[in-house]
């Protein structure tokens, strides 16, 4: 706990501060960015400003030619930061009762700069794996001009408060009959999908995918014909270039794209997809020339019931009916069953597509019935969907089939 003293003692709403270390901690290590305050020539500044905390220590990112990291020079430079994460709004039937669900971290004290280039550099490492755990080692780090050019503040955390509000609507006992709609919104902050700079074509680092749980995180699977790894915007090109047979998009759910761009499209939706933890996307290279040759995910992933799908397959024509597409499904199958403990895997196809159903049945999977008027076809068409199964029971004996039609099949050179 932090020993309360006169400056953090609140003069009202005492069920809401706390002076839990833990608490404070969780709140700073949790945001990314804080509010500065300070007094420079007799006037308040306030200025938002990265921090990372070490310890007991809340370390302030800045510029040398900055007022407060100049200010701080000699005997250092009281300041009051604070953080507020906003959990939730409160929506009351009264207008007075309106409220906001939050946790904040006040903390007061005397910032010192630090000079130790050993400090210096520990602080800004630990600035750069709070964006991203292994980050540091995937950047370069900062040289000796850069380090001079970064100033920082070390903050003892000694004078710290929590204030917080959890829980639902307090208002009157006379407003309850009003016709009016109340509760809470609550409020998250949340990643967007990444967008690579020009010139990138190093894949998505893992830090950077919303991998929710190992069912989502698309790992790197290896054969004798196929290599899977992440699908990236990079593979944009080659896999326009691969699948440009329109029997390629005969039955799939989305129309061909005419070009690098439109694929570029296509696959952003398919990461986007993947942020939502909606779908795990991989392309397929072929494992002798290293050809982009197709892509194929994961999809309506249950960790909870055990369950996944495998779809969204499309490859190019020239690599048909080779080793490339059941090795593929093999890898999955094995990731499903042996590495995450799935109990069911699903496929779903448009009824019209013969060759695709006859593939699915190869793999040893179950039809288990039609869904009538499923999905949309790109023409505006109700397409019926069939749909198949395997079981965890079913998987040693259709992995054994597999394998041993594999072993009959030449890697495509």
């Amino acid at each position: 706990m932090y020993p309360p003293t006169a400056r953090t003692t609140p003069t009202r709403s005492r069920d809401r501060m706390s002076y839990d270390r833990e608490a404070a901690h969780a709140v700073l290590d949790e945001a990314y960015h804080c509010a500065l305050g300070f007094t420079v020539d007799g006037e308040p500044r306030v200025l938002p400003t990265l921090h990372v905390r070490i310890g007991d220590t809340l370390y302030l990112h800045g510029s040398t030619g900055s007022r407060p990291l100049l200010a701080a020079r000699g005997d250092g430079l009281e300041v009051c930061v604070t953080v507020t994460l906003l959990d939730g709004l409160v929506y009351a039937r009264s207008q007075f009762h309106h409220s906001a669900n939050y946790r904040s971290v006040v903390a007061l004290g005397t910032a010192h700069l630090v000079t130790d280039e050993r400090e210096k550099s520990a602080m800004l490492t630990a600035l750069v794996e709070k964006v991203g755990a292994g980050r540091s080692a995937d950047s370069r780090p900062p040289n000796r001009r850069e380090l001079a050019e970064t100033a920082v503040l070390a903050l003892p955390l000694r004078e710290v408060s929590v204030r917080s509000r959890t829980g639902g609507v307090r208002e009157d006992e006379a407003d309850l009959h009003l016709p009016h709609w109340a509760g809470v919104l609550p409020l998250r902050l949340t990643a967007g999908l990444p967008q690579p700079a020009a010139g990138v074509t190093a894949p998505l680092p893992a830090y950077l995918r919303s991998a929710h749980t190992p069912w989502h995180d698309p790992a790197p699977l290896r054969g004798e014909h196929v290599l899977l790894e992440p699908l990236a915007p990079s593979h944009a090109e080659d896999l326009y270039a691969a699948t440009t047979d329109p029997e390629v998009w005969q039955h799939l759910g989305g129309r061909q794209p005419v070009d690098a761009t439109e694929m570029g499209n296509v696959i952003e939706a398919y990461l986007s997809a993947c942020h939502r933890g909606e779908r795990v996307p991989w392309v397929q290279r072929c494992a002798v020339t290293g050809a982009v040759v197709g892509t194929t995910s994961y999809y309506e992933i249950d960790p909870e019931r055990r369950s996944v799908g495998i779809g969204h397959t499309w490859l190019g024509r020239p690599w048909w009916r080779t080793g490339i597409n059941t090795e593929a499904k093999l890898l999955l199958l094995g990731r499903a069953f042996d590495d995450l403990g799935a109990v069911r895997v699903v496929w779903h196809t448009d009824i019209r597509n013969a060759r695709s159903q006859a593939a699915i049945e190869r793999l040893g999977a179950t039809r288990e019935g039609v869904l009538r008027m499923h999905r949309q076809r790109p023409d505006g068409s109700w397409r019926d969907t069939v749909q198949y199964s395997m079981t965890v029971d079913e998987w040693p004996n259709a992995q054994a089939r597999l394998r041993e039609r594999l072993l009959r099949t030449a890697p495509v050179a």
